[in-house]
């Protein structure tokens, strides 16, 4: 029960954070900026938090996640409500950069606690309960944002995404029991962030988890883009991105096959649909390859978290959470920039064939490490 109430305070942050990126870009679109425009405001979700994750991790290693989480629920509950004061594409910018400060606290908080959490034996299990609850946010997420859109119009839907994180905000606050966190270890020496690079089993971890966590991001930037360009409704986006992240057979892999298996088919499976997305003109085919996208994507998350866990020295998770976090958000920040112009310049299909190639390129990487 106690990783149940972990998982709901997750989906609380996750869900704001999610619905608010949809609601973020077509917000944008409908007061009249450019797809370039939209990926700088897609960028400003990760810009900050590119150069701020791995202070946050040592923080976290060091203070334990309770106080940043407190911080970070707050953070998200002022970002996410900020457009409902100031409707204006200024706003928008705050809005993202707040948004993503918190989230990254967040994310890099709940890393820990549920790595942390029980025996080496149950990590990878731990890590699958949170990607399940980034699957039922995730979800959850467009689809609020998608039907208040429509039904209240964008100002009531950032007010309505804003009381998700201010609820757990609120629970966590009361809640004074001690949180999970990793054994503190006295370090006799100053550790570098380089060493963490050293080490082969981190780096090749390191690696893949970048390269999945372009295929996982880029979907929430491209999706809203790629849907308002077909002329589909708020909603209709909403719920076709709710597809998008389905895990409920992830326990079931995650106990019978390799690691670096599940690893190898997730970016397989993830690169192939994205190839196709270009050749979809409706809401139904769209979900379709949502639907396979995120099973593919999803499935290697938990295995991703485990190894970046279990790889990292005793004492510094939280430091190599924060680097996976800093390539990601790397990541989130130069190519939203890139593929807006890309796509104003050529469209929206070599944006996505592209990335398919890049992920199936990351498959052939991974695959070297079946043995």
């Amino acid at each position: 029960m106690e990783i149940v109430y972990f998982v709901v305070l997750n989906v609380l942050g996750h869900l704001a954070f999610v619905g608010a990126r949809m609601s973020t870009s077509l917000f944008a679109l409908r007061l009249g900026a450019s797809p370039a425009t939209v990926g700088v405001l897609m960028a400003l979700f990760a810009a900050l938090p590119m150069l701020l994750s791995v202070g946050t991790g040592r923080l976290i290693d060091r203070i334990g996640p309770r106080r940043p989480l407190l911080a970070a629920f707050c953070v998200l509950a002022v970002g996410a409500a900020l457009p409902f004061f100031f409707p204006t594409i200024h706003a928008l910018f705050v809005s993202s950069t707040l948004l993503g400060i918190g989230f990254m606290h967040v994310h890099i908080g709940m890393n820990s606690i549920f790595g942390a959490h029980g025996g080496p034996e149950r990590r990878a299990m731990n890590f699958a309960w949170l990607a399940l609850a980034f699957s039922l946010s995730g979800s959850l997420g467009p689809l609020v944002a998608g039907f208040a859109i429509q039904g209240l119009g964008f100002r009531h839907a950032f007010l309505i995404l804003a009381l998700f994180p201010a609820a757990a905000l609120v629970t966590l606050w009361r809640d004074k029991r001690p949180m999970p966190r990793p054994e503190r270890v006295a370090r006799h020496e100053r550790a570098r962030l380089l060493d963490l690079f050293g080490l082969p089993h981190l780096r090749s971890t390191f690696i893949v988890s970048g390269i999945l966590a372009t295929g996982w991001d880029l979907y929430s930037f491209l999706m809203p883009l790629y849907g308002a360009q077909l002329h589909l409704e708020a909603g209709t986006i909403g719920i076709i991105m709710a597809t998008f992240v389905v895990r409920l057979a992830m326990s079931m892999l995650i106990r019978r096959l390799r690691q670096w298996l599940i690893i190898t088919a997730a970016m397989c499976v993830a690169g192939a649909s994205y190839l196709l997305v270009p050749l979809a003109a409706s809401a139904a085919p769209l979900m379709l390859l949502s639907f396979v996208l995120g099973l593919g994507l999803g499935c290697a998350q938990p295995v991703i978290m485990a190894l970046l866990y279990e790889a990292a020295p005793p004492g510094r998770q939280g430091e190599a959470v924060g680097v996976r976090t800093t390539m990601i958000n790397a990541s989130q920040t130069f190519i939203p920039l890139g593929s807006g112009a890309l796509s104003a310049a050529v469209g929206m299909a070599p944006v996505f064939w592209l990335l398919g190639c890049f992920l199936v390129g990351g498959a052939w990487f991974s695959l070297q490490k079946v043995k």
